[in-house]
């Protein structure tokens, strides 16, 4: 026989069973009177059978209706044993996952990601791979890695690409420079500044190369580094200013440093989730895929 039915209408029908009122009953459960008797109406049709006798003043179960409350509340406490059961088995689930994500995502989601995830599961450990975006991809397709936080690029195929945050590029500059006090900085003006750079094995400077070539810098940097944190440590120490992500830059006010947006072009990035297409992924790995994108993923409306 097709089940016509859900747990909230054998709640409710337990309801009416316990209180004989479909107002206490009704009022037990935060539902309506109308509400409640439209499930019990519901439940009724489903199974064909009448299962209360209703007065002006009480509601009685049927004789069926009592072999059905039997049967029902015998069911409820096997589904709320399984439930338990169920969360026991999170909390001593045990097991690791592998996470790759460039520095700058590393940085902005994993610290909660990962303190959120643990509370659910203590026992789970979790490994970070903090790379460039090709070494990302990399630990990826290779399956070193469950699956990785990078920015949209050139996916290889048999990649998915889960969009997470658009990131804008800022400059990053100390606060007692006379820059910090600018509500925005063309790029050809931050090329004219002392600027510390990237190196080509970055994927931020070939996103920047690849957006940018049109600008032709009236100075080359003072400096250039493989990270962008170590950029940073630049900035901090007064060598000049550098172009960053704006999810690399301190979440909290920083004592030191500053950032400002950079315009004529608004250069963005979309970083995301990436996993290999058809992997079946351990429980505790997609359950922390879910964690992330729940949490951080773009309305479709606003996906690249």
């Amino acid at each position: 026989m097709p089940v016509n039915f859900d747990l909230n209408d054998l709640y409710a029908f337990r309801a009416l069973v316990e209180y004989g009122s479909f107002r206490v009953a009704a009022e037990s459960i935060c539902l309506s009177p109308s509400a409640l008797s439209r499930r019990i109406e519901k439940l009724e049709a489903a199974l064909g059978a009448k299962l209360f006798d209703r007065t002006t003043r009480r509601v009685t179960l049927t004789l069926y209706g009592q072999n059905f409350a039997e049967r029902s509340a015998q069911l409820l406490d096997n589904v709320e044993s399984m439930l338990a059961d169920i969360d026991k088995v999170s909390e001593e689930r045990t097991g690791l996952v592998t996470v790759a994500a460039v520095p700058s995502a590393a940085y902005y989601f994993m610290p909660d990601v990962i303190r959120r995830f643990q509370a659910r599961y203590p026992r789970v450990r979790i490994k970070l791979i903090d790379s460039s975006a090709g070494n990302v991809m990399e630990a990826v397709t290779r399956g070193q890695a469950d699956f990785g936080i990078c920015f949209a690029g050139n996916l290889p195929s048999g990649v998915e690409f889960v969009p997470l945050v658009e990131d804008v590029y800022v400059a990053a500059c100390r606060r007692d420079s006379p820059l910090a006090k600018r509500k925005s900085l063309t790029w050809e003006t931050f090329y004219q500044q002392d600027y510390i750079g990237l190196d080509k094995t970055s994927g931020n400077r070939n996103l920047l190369d690849h957006l940018l070539g049109h600008i032709q810098p009236a100075r080359p940097s003072l400096c250039e580094t493989r990270h962008v944190t170590t950029m940073l440590g630049m900035v901090e120490a007064g060598v000049g200013i550098a172009a960053v992500p704006a999810m690399s830059m301190p979440r909290a006010e920083h004592s030191l440093l500053a950032h400002v947006p950079l315009t004529e072009p608004v250069v963005k990035r979309t970083v995301g989730l990436i996993r290999q297409s058809g992997r079946i992924q351990s429980y505790i790995a997609v359950e922390l895929e879910k964690l992330i994108t729940e949490r951080y993923q773009l309305p479709k409306d606003a996906e690249p």
